[in-house]
Order: C-alpha cells, then sequence, then structure tokens
C-alpha cells in the first residue's frame, strides 16, 4: 500500500519562539476506536502544543497578559499549584519570558512531568500531606504561605483566572469553529479548573452554535455536586470547587472511573495507534459510553496531553494492578469489549 502526499493546501509555519508554536493543533478523525461506525469522532490532538498539552495556552495568556498589563515584570518570581500539565506550560512561557517559577505539586503528580518543570528552570514545592483529605486545598494553601513570605511573588491562580477560559476561547475553539462551523453535535471536554470547557461553551454561546457541551468528570471529583473520593488520575476532577467551577452548567455531564481512563488510553493506542493522556481516555470513553445516542452525529472530543507522560501509570500493567486492582486479563477483556453489549448487560465500568 502506497502512502498519499500531503493533500494540496497542506501548510507550514514559522514561528518567532517557541510560544508562538502554540495552538494550531489538528483534529484527527478516529474511525476505530468506537463500537458503532456511524457516529462521526474528531479527535482535538492537544497534546502536539510545544510544551505536550492544551495547558500551553492558557499558561502562555496568563504570562504574556499580566506583562503587557504591567502585573509582573521580566526576572519576577511566579508561583502556581499544578498537577503537572500547567506546570510545564508556565515553566515553558516563564523561562522564554525571564521569569522565575515555583510549582506546587503533590505526591499524585507524574514524576516525568516534574523533571520537564525543573528541566525548564521551576523550582518545585512539594506538598506531602493532604489538608482535611484534598492536596489541592493543601497545594493551595503552600501557595498562599509562599506569597506571605514574598509578597512581590505574582500567583497567577490557574483556577479563578478568567484568562483560562479566555485562552480556548480565543483558540481551542476557535480553532474547531474554523473547520466546522456549526456542524459539531457534541463536544467532549475534561474537566478540572473547567477553564477549557468553559472557554468553549462561551464561544459557542456567543456565536449561536447548536452544539452541545459534555463535561467529562472524575468520579470521587466534587464538580458539579459530587461525592469526594480518590482520584488517581492527575488533570481530571478536583478535590474541592475552584473559582471557575462555582455556578457552571453543561449541557451534560459523564463522569469516569480512573479504570475506564486507563482503558480509554489503552485502546486508543490499539485501534487509533495514538498514545494519549489519563483525561484523553476518560473523554474517549465517555464518548464511548454514549455512542449509542450519538448515531448520525459529529462529535469532537479535545484530548488534553500524552501518553507519554503516563507510562509509569496508565499503560503500566504492574501500576494498573498495585493502584486499581484490575488484572491484565481483566483489562484487556475491558479495552476489547463492545461497549454496546456492556452497557446493556451494564456490566461495563
Amino acid at each position: 500500500m502506497a502512502f498519499e502526499r500531503p493533500a494540496p493546501g497542506w501548510q507550514r509555519r514559522t514561528c518567532n519562539g517557541v510560544l508562538e508554536a502554540v495552538g494550531g493543533t489538528p483534529l484527527v478523525r478516529l474511525e476505530r476506536y468506537l463500537d458503532l461506525y456511524d457516529v462521526e469522532l474528531f479527535a482535538k490532538l492537544e497534546y502536539l502544543n510545544p510544551g505536550g498539552s492544551a495547558k500551553d495556552r492558557p499558561a502562555r495568556k496568563m504570562i504574556e497578559d499580566a506583562l503587557e498589563a504591567g502585573e509582573i515584570r521580566r526576572g519576577q518570581t511566579v508561583v502556581e499549584s499544578t498537577s503537572g500539565n500547567m506546570g510545564i506550560g508556565l515553566a515553558q512561557a516563564c523561562a522564554y519570558h525571564g521569569l522565575k517559577l515555583v510549582c506546587v505539586v503533590d505526591p499524585n503528580a507524574q514524576l516525568q512531568n516534574v523533571a520537564i518543570m525543573q528541566a525548564l528552570g521551576a523550582t518545585i514545592e512539594w506538598v506531602r500531606e493532604p489538608v482535611n483529605g484534598d492536596f489541592l486545598t493543601a497545594r493551595l494553601q503552600r501557595v498562599r504561605e509562599i506569597q506571605e513570605r514574598d509578597p512581590n511573588v505574582y500567583w497567577t491562580n490557574q483556577y479563578e483566572n478568567q484568562r483560562n477560559p479566555e485562552a480556548h476561547f480565543e483558540s481551542t475553539i476557535q480553532e474547531i469553529d474554523d473547520v466546522f462551523g456549526d456542524s459539531v453535535d457534541v463536544l467532549f471536554v475534561a474537566t478540572s479548573s473547567t477553564g477549557t470547557a468553559s472557554g468553549c461553551q462561551n464561544f459557542l454561546k456567543e456565536r449561536g452554535r447548536q452544539t452541545k457541551v459534555v463535561a467529562v468528570d472524575a468520579e470521587g471529583s466534587v464538580l458539579f455536586g459530587g461525592e469526594k473520593g480518590p482520584r488517581l488520575i492527575p488533570g481530571l476532577g478536583a478535590g474541592t470547587v475552584p473559582g471557575l467551577a462555582k455556578g457552571k452548567h453543561f449541557d451534560s455531564l459523564c463522569r469516569v472511573s480512573d479504570v475506564r481512563c486507563v482503558v480509554g488510553c489503552r485502546r486508543a493506542a490499539m485501534r487509533e495507534a495514538m498514545l494519549v493522556g489519563g483525561s484523553a481516555g476518560g473523554v474517549l470513553e465517555a464518548v464511548r459510553s454514549l455512542q449509542t445516542e450519538l448515531v448520525g452525529k459529529r462529535c469532537v472530543a479535545i484530548l488534553h496531553d500524552s501518553g507519554v507522560r503516563y507510562l509509569d501509570t496508565v499503560y503500566s500493567n504492574n501500576w494498573v494492578k498495585e493502584k486499581l486492582g484490575v488484572e491484565v486479563e481483566e483489562l484487556r477483556s475491558l479495552i476489547d469489549a463492545n461497549c454496546v453489549e456492556c452497557l446493556e448487560r451494564d456490566t461495563f465500568r
């Protein structure tokens, strides 16, 4: 079978600095992931941003807008609480603009993500114990302690900063709309700070689009009235409701377990030759769990990051067995299962 050359109109661009390369990620048709072939599913591959995730977009905007507004200046220190990807995006933006960065992380952070932050010049502050059973609360408490020690430290505060959803309003959903216009029936988005989902929803409402937004949240997350429980997949769900999420409502909500996130990642690798991150696996499984309702519809799933940073967790059989209690044989069965049949038997996790 001969390989086809890129179609006419294939464009290559040059960028003045790495931050200009943020955005412009591709939309890829997934033809093998679902069990039903009459659902049109496109994936927005945010892991092809230079920092490896959708967080590159708000990280760049929060830093550059603050610099332009005179809120921070070259040489100043920035601080943020992060589970990984925002820390990398900020480390990249801060390094480019000559700013120092302190990232407050907890034991659930991927060690590879922490190493990347450090490689880009960030200082790491570890929070080892949760506060009231929640690591996010502990991280935010540490951020405030750092600011108390040095009032000149600037907190980007991804959880309340309106520049977070604005970045996705101005770029992520705009790029999808440029391709499809009003022909997207359903948009699936992972939620944590809710920046991506909120920015997309605001854009769609302003443009009068009929697209429905499905917020994908983790089991054990307190977002949208959820009940707090254990969660091991970073970047999905929250242990305390962030400012951006308060009062937020989306067209539909789909909660996914850690196991389903793993299943989604493994299935994407096997069927689509794509190595996606933990929350992306959850988003894909959310689509699959609803596929009987999506027949004849066009769907877009925003996949936030790459699986490269999850090789020691989501893609490790030993980790899945130890942390999630799932043996390899059961995992393979879940990956191969026809979700439509499983839903009918109510046996799919």
